[in-house]
């Protein structure tokens, strides 16, 4: 299957694909339509069954994650606006552009970190780690970001290997999207 990354499905009318998969993780503002595709998902809130897609797939943590809601009207659990905890860390572990401007990056994904290392700089800004661990995800140099913006992550397990491997949560929505797949072909 080929995955495109296509923010403003652009490639969507010259490819005539059957599956629409909406994984942008908006949360808000979605403008995703039934009439893009045969079949749309979308991944996490905001996405309405019947409404922006033919199914939605949970992205939140617990008993749900990964789950299909296909009902009329069904929808994913509403965003909390907080991260899950990691070894203690919740909300901490979410590096946030200090300001709108340029990143910068200062280290590469999988890098240790110690605590109040500059990650990187904002429009000329630094943005420190808030504690030891692994820098697990970070935009790339050169982007534009707005002030408050999610812009990386640290992790307190401090193990580089878990940054170049798919999560737990990430096959638990990968398995929601290929049953919703699976389910549209079988009807």
């Amino acid at each position: 299957m080929p995955v495109f990354i296509d923010e403003h499905f652009q490639l969507r009318t010259a490819l005539n694909a059957h599956v629409l998969i909406d994984a942008r993780l908006k949360k808000r503002g979605i403008d995703t339509r039934l009439e893009m595709a045969p079949l749309v998902v979308g991944l996490g809130p905001g996405f309405v069954v019947g409404q922006h897609c033919h199914a939605v797939v949970e992205t939140q943590r617990g008993h749900t994650l990964g789950r299909v809601y296909a009902a009329q009207g069904a929808a994913a659990l509403a965003d909390t606006g907080i991260p899950e905890a990691v070894a203690g860390h919740a909300g901490a572990r979410v590096l946030r552009a200090p300001c709108s401007g340029e990143l910068l990056a200062n280290f590469e994904i999988g890098a240790l970190l110690e605590p109040g290392a500059v990650v990187c700089t904002v429009a000329g800004q630094g943005v420190s780690a808030p504690f030891a661990g692994v820098l697990r995800g970070l935009l790339q140099s050169g982007l534009q970001v707005a002030a408050g913006e999610k812009i990386g992550d640290v992790d307190p397990r401090s193990n580089p290997a878990h940054c170049f491997m798919i999560s737990d949560k990430a096959l638990a929505i990968a398995g929601g999207v290929l049953e919703a797949v699976l389910h549209a072909s079988s009807q």
